[in-house]
C-alpha cells in the first residue's frame, strides 16, 4: 500500500523533493531546524538528511552535505570497484583466445604501446621528423624543468625553421614559471602559440592530426601511440575545445581579483573541496604542488574563519564565493 506521503513526494536516489531542498538549506544555515517544520518533507529523515538534536528532542540537526554525499558514493564506488574486478577477470579470459585469433590477422599499427623513456622518446622524435604542418601539444602541471625547457626550444627552433606551426596548452600555475614565460617568449616569434587553462586533461601530443600519443597511469612510463583516424580526430577536436577556453600566456591574467581576501585560485580550491577531492587531487589538477595547495587551504579557511577542514566545506558553500565564478 502507498500512503500519502509517497505519494506526494516521489523520489529517486539522488534527488529530494523541492519542499525538501528548501527546508534542507535552511536547516544548513540555521544549525537546526524544528521537528514539526518538516512535516510536509519526511524526506529529509528517511534519507538520513537530519538527525535528531541531542540537546532538545523538537528539533533536528542537519548531517553536512559532505558527509551525506560521501555516505551516497561510498556504495556507488564500492560497485564501480567489482565491476573494474569483473572486467579484468574478463580480460584474463578472453586473453589465450585473442592471442589465436590474431595469428592469422594482418599486424595493425592503430594502436602501440610504447615502453620505457627511451622508446617513447625515440617514436616522439620519428613523429617529429615525419610531421609536415602542425603540432598540438597539453603539457599539464606547473613550470617545466630547466632542462626540459633547454631541449623544447632546441627541438622547438628545429620545427619552427621547417615551416612547422605549434600549439601548446599549459596550466595557469605556469605562469608563474620565470623560465616557461622566457620559453614562450623565444617561441613566440616563430609560428608558435601558448594559451593556459586552469585544469587540463592528461599530457597529449598531436601531429599533423595523422598520429597521437597519450600516456598510460602506472609506476613505469607507458604511453600509446594511436595512428587510428578516427581516435586521432577525436583527441584533436578535444583540443580545439580546450583552445578555445585558453588564455593566451603572454597577454592575459586568468584569474579575477581577489574578492574579500579569497584570490581566484582559491576559488578553484574551493570548488574542488566542495566536490569531495583530496589535497593531492586538487594539486594535480590545477597544476601545483600538494604545499603549495595547502598553503592556499589554510589561507582559505582563515579568510572563511572556518576551525576545522570538516567545518570549511561548509563554510564554502554558506559564503557564496563559488557565486563568482558564473
Amino acid at each position: 500500500m502507498t500512503n500519502s506521503a509517497d505519494r506526494t513526494h516521489p523520489h529517486v536516489a539522488a534527488e529530494l523533493c523541492d519542499e525538501g531542498r528548501r527546508l534542507y538549506a535552511s536547516a544548513l544555515r540555521s544549525g537546526r531546524i524544528a521537528r514539526s517544520d518538516v512535516v510536509s518533507a519526511p524526506c529529509l529523515v528517511e534519507s538520513a538528511l537530519l538527525h535528531p538534536d541531542p540537546d532538545d528532542a523538537g528539533w533536528l540537526r542537519p548531517v553536512p552535505p559532505t558527509a551525506a554525499l560521501a555516505q551516497r558514493l561510498q556504495p556507488i564506488e564500492r560497485e564501480i570497484q567489482e565491476k573494474r574486478s569483473l572486467a579484468v577477470e574478463l580480460a584474463d579470459y578472453f586473453e589465450p583466445f585473442m592471442a589465436i585469433s590474431a595469428q592469422d590477422q594482418p599486424t595493425t599499427h592503430a594502436v602501440t604501446v610504447l615502453e620505457g623513456i627511451n622508446r617513447i622518446n625515440s617514436a616522439i622524435e620519428v613523429a617529429i621528423a615525419e610531421c609536415q604542418s602542425e603540432i598540438l601539444t597539453v603539457q599539464p602541471g606547473g613550470g617545466r624543468s630547466e632542462h626540459s625547457l633547454t631541449e623544447g626550444l632546441e627541438r622547438g627552433r628545429a620545427v619552427i625553421a621547417r615551416g612547422i606551426t605549434m600549439r601548446t596548452l599549459y596550466q595557469h600555475t605556469a605562469r608563474h614559471s620565470q623560465g616557461t614565460l622566457l620559453y614562450a617568449e623565444h617561441m613566440a616569434k616563430g609560428n608558435v602559440e601558448i594559451r593556459t587553462l586552469e585544469e587540463l586533461i592528461e599530457r597529449l601530443m598531436i601531429f599533423d592530426r595523422t598520429v597521437a600519443f597519450i600516456p598510460v597511469a602506472g609506476e613505469h612510463p607507458v604511453a600509446l601511440e594511436l595512428r587510428h583516424p578516427g581516435l586521432v580526430e577525436y583527441l584533436a577536436k578535444v583540443f580545439e575545445q580546450l583552445w578555445q577556453r585558453g588564455v593566451p600566456l603572454l597577454e592575459e591574467t586568468p584569474y579575477a581579483p581577489p574578492t574579500d581576501g579569497i584570490t581566484g585560485v582559491q576559488r578553484s580550491i574551493a570548488r574542488l573541496l566542495v566536490e569531495g577531492h583530496v589535497d593531492e587531487a586538487i594539486a594535480r589538477r590545477l597544476g601545483m604542488n600538494v604545499r603549495t595547495c595547502r598553503a592556499h587551504i589554510a589561507k582559505l579557511a582563515a579568510a572563511l574563519g572556518s576551525g576545522s577542514r570538516a567545518q570549511l566545506g561548509f563554510l564554502i558553500a554558506q559564503s557564496g564565493i563559488l557565486d563568482q565564478d558564473h
